[in-house]
């Protein structure tokens, strides 16, 4: 049955979708061209894209939390948005500027960390040091993302993403094999591409109407609020993965390389399903700040369906080239074979993955954020974590990994839902900002 927010789902979600799945192509192409130098280069390559990744994922709240706080804007106070936006762009330039210090100055002992020595741990390092010169620009183009999805402008961005994704995968064609720098010219590729897409959203977020620029610590505050719960909540999402890569780094160089060609597929799906996130974010922030509850809550409904139908019918599809996929990334037998275990297990992990991302952008698009990241803590620390020790203290191997991250989601879609149905995170108007 049709509904009446269909229309306005699939003009925000669309283009989102498109944009969000071209983000981790970066790390999905270095997988696939980094995969046929070897397994060695292809382990490398998962110890050092499970901390990159971690930086883009740890600092998303500059896109999700401005998001949400620029469509609550729009409603009743739109002269604000552009300040947002530039306060948005302050923070991003900061954050990046400190990561790639921390990037450079500390990759050896991150690499470590992680459990890898050898050959493996000199590739991941000379790639993640490389790699780290991207940051800034990721960041900045984190809250360019934010701001003109806040606004509904779903179009802008995924024209600069898919550019710099095209450009990305001609670089690195060019460095890798043209030049023969291994994965070195893969992080070179990365690193020019992430500088011209972050260029590009500089110039989109200075272009917003602001009365100011300067740095505003009145405006800072719901922007910083919001942003501190989402880190939180995404730190111990991702932690869960940097877990399971310790793990698996323990038990062998097969099973690393067989989780990073999953985990990679997982990211990708996951901001696939994020688009109608996107929207939830979106609508739900412009209907609350316009008073408008039951609109808000009539909306949820539908993109929560919405998004656990695409869920289950990507799970489907990929059910059916479990043979065929993971022989895009790796020859390497041993690594398809431990890749063949977990398939079916990540599979049906897709439909929970749609319903649990949905009622996140819902929640982050009220505000609600305090609460995503207490549960998710909660079920980091209490499901996983055990699970993931048990598995390196009983061999459970990698089924026995996945099988802890299945049982996070769970445990999330679980929470979430209560938290929805209950309706307290229905609360209307916007906020007069303190005087700063």
């Amino acid at each position: 049955m049709r509904s009446a927010h269909d229309r306005e789902i699939l003009r925000l979600a669309l283009p989102a979708l498109g944009a969000l799945a071209a983000e981790p192509l970066y790390v999905l192409v270095d997988t696939a061209i980094v995969g046929h130098l070897g397994t060695h280069p292809l382990a490398a390559l998962a110890i050092a894209a499970t901390l990159l990744t971690a930086s883009f994922t740890l600092f998303n709240f500059l896109a999700y939390g401005t998001t949400a706080q620029v469509a609550r804007l729009t409603a009743r106070r739109p002269a604000l948005a552009g300040q947002l936006a530039a306060q948005a762009l302050w923070l991003a330039v900061a954050i990046g500027a400190v990561l790639l210090v921390l990037a450079v100055a500390f990759a050896e002992p991150a690499v470590s960390a992680l459990g890898d020595t050898g050959r493996t741990a000199s590739m991941a390092v000379t790639y993640l040091r490389i790699a780290a010169l991207g940051l800034p620009f990721a960041m900045v183009a984190l809250a360019g993302q934010g701001y003109l999805r806040g606004t509904a402008n779903m179009r802008s961005p995924l024209a600069i993403v898919v550019a710099g994704n095209v450009a990305n995968v001609l670089i690195e064609l060019l460095l890798v094999y043209g030049f023969g720098l291994g994965i070195a010219g893969s992080a070179w590729g990365t690193v020019i591409a992430q500088a011209g897409m972050g260029t590009a959203f500089v110039l989109a977020l200075l272009r917003a109407p602001a009365d100011s620029r300067r740095p505003n610590l009145a405006l800072m505050r719901p922007l910083a609020r919001v942003g501190r719960d989402i880190f939180v909540r995404t730190a111990a999402l991702y932690a869960s993965f940097v877990v399971a890569s310790a793990v698996l780094a323990r038990i062998g160089a097969a099973s690393l390389a067989a989780h990073q060609i999953a985990f990679q597929l997982w990211s990708f799906l996951a901001l696939v399903l994020d688009a109608v996130a996107i929207a939830g974010q979106v609508i739900v922030g412009r209907a609350l700040g316009a008073g408008d509850g039951d609109g808000a809550y009539a909306a949820s409904v539908r993109m929560i369906g919405w998004s656990t139908a695409i869920g289950a019918v990507l799970g489907a599809a990929l059910l059916g080239l479990g043979e065929l996929v993971p022989r895009a990334f790796t020859s390497d037998p041993a690594v398809l074979a431990q890749a063949q275990r977990i398939w079916p297990l990540f599979c049906l992990m897709q439909p929970l993955n749609g319903a649990a991302f949905a009622l996140d952008g819902i929640l982050i698009g009220a505000s609600d954020t305090r609460f995503l990241m207490l549960s998710m803590v909660a079920a980091a620390l209490g499901v996983f974590v055990p699970i993931a020790l048990a598995t390196l203290a009983f061999g459970w191997g990698i089924v026995g990994v996945w099988a802890g991250l299945a049982t996070l989601i769970v445990v999330r879609l679980a929470a979430t839902g209560a938290r929805f149905a209950g309706r307290r995170w229905v609360v209307t108007g916007v906020p007069e900002p303190a005087p700063g």
